[in-house]
């Protein structure tokens, strides 16, 4: 098949990047400093974009890029046994799962904790790293 994908230039380095989102995922997770947040796992909402190679969409291969489905089941495993006290930890750990295990050269996440404090909906962080070089 050839490729009817022109080669752009996207980032001032001359690469091209895209990205996949994840927006609004729950999940349960144990986070917190507080006895009542210690206690029972609470629900974040996280939401995750990431750089992918751009050779999976240009050759239409799922083995080229990575797969969000395998992405939200790693967080969820991941979250389900482990206690973080700072939102900020828990995403640089998730971060890190992005880049070092599955090779995504950006990430940018978002976590929230939903309901947590009277007349306030969502209390959080933002953070984006990206691979060294």
């Amino acid at each position: 098949m050839p490729n009817i994908f022109p080669r752009l230039r996207g980032r001032p380095d001359g690469g091209v990047m895209d990205f996949i989102f994840i927006d609004d995922m729950r999940v349960d997770a144990h986070v917190g400093i507080f006895e009542r947040e210690k206690a029972a796992p609470q629900t974040l909402e996280i939401s995750l974009t990431f750089g992918v190679p751009d050779e999976a969409a240009q050759d239409d291969d799922i083995d080229k890029t990575i797969r969000y489905d395998a992405v939200i089941d790693r967080i969820r495993a991941e979250l389900a046994t482990r206690h973080f006290n700072l939102l900020e930890t828990l995403g640089e750990y998730v971060i890190g799962l992005l880049l070092n295990e599955f090779g995504a050269p950006w990430v940018k996440i978002s976590i929230a904790k939903m309901g947590i404090m009277k007349g306030v909906r969502r209390v959080g962080v933002q953070i984006e790293r990206s691979r060294p070089g």
